[in-house]
């Protein structure tokens, strides 16, 4: 049976923390940040964990 190939725009966008879990990085930090306040833009640095929701699916992109 052949490789199971991996989505390469997901493989992109996420990532396998050391327990397992899908790390992906926040939305909204690209343009438009003169509106934004410090604080939020701060915070958007940050990773965040994918919901439990997305998880079973964003597995079977990356190919894990």
């Amino acid at each position: 049976m052949p490789k199971v190939k991996s989505n390469r725009g997901a493989a992109k966008r996420f990532k396998l923390t050391g327990s397992g879990r899908i790390k992906r990085s926040s939305s909204m930090k690209s343009h438009i940040l003169t509106k934004k306040t410090t604080k939020r833009k701060r915070q958007l640095r940050k990773g965040k964990l994918i919901s439990a929701a997305d998880e079973r699916r964003v597995r079977k992109m990356l190919g894990v």
